[in-house]
């Protein structure tokens, strides 16, 4: 027969680990709400997720419309990755990126975002620009993704 204080000891493992447990569910989930945040704090990531709402895009129609270089904007694009808020598509050479779903609290959150985005300024010339521009592949050496396609 097990003494009292074994017995205690068992249970107060067994505690600990169960404890543990849910810490370690708990900051995984804070870690995740941590991201989702933290990506949507900067203003570049911002006006690439508004030019994503209307579907997929390539990272060359990005470049164009902010008018910066590609680098700038494909480390812009996988953090927006790792914070689970976008998902890239491989076509050849070309990266496309599209909005990931997400659970309704954080999608509601995030279209609620995008509305209050949608007022600035800067996100009516991206618009704008978006609909004036064209992938020119040519221009960085490259066969377009409509001609790998023939």
């Amino acid at each position: 027969m097990l003494q009292p204080c074994v017995i205690h000891i068992r249970l107060s493992i067994y505690t600990l680990r169960l404890v543990f447990g849910y810490v370690k569910a708990y900051m995984s989930t804070m870690r995740h709400l941590t991201k989702f945040f933290a990506a949507l704090s900067d203003l570049t990531r911002l006006r690439l997720l508004h030019l994503m709402m209307d579907g997929e895009i390539c990272v060359c129609f990005l470049q164009g419309v902010l008018r910066t270089n590609q680098p700038k904007i494909s480390r812009h694009l996988a953090y927006l990755r790792k914070a689970g808020l976008v998902v890239a598509r491989q076509d050849g050479k070309w990266m496309h990126y599209s909005l990931k779903k997400q659970d309704k609290d954080l999608q509601q959150i995030f279209l609620e975002t995008m509305k209050c985005v949608e007022k600035e300024p800067q996100i009516a010339k991206d618009i704008k620009r978006l609909k004036e521009i064209r992938c020119c592949p040519a221009r960085y050496g490259f066969s377009s993704p409509s001609d790998s396609e023939k």
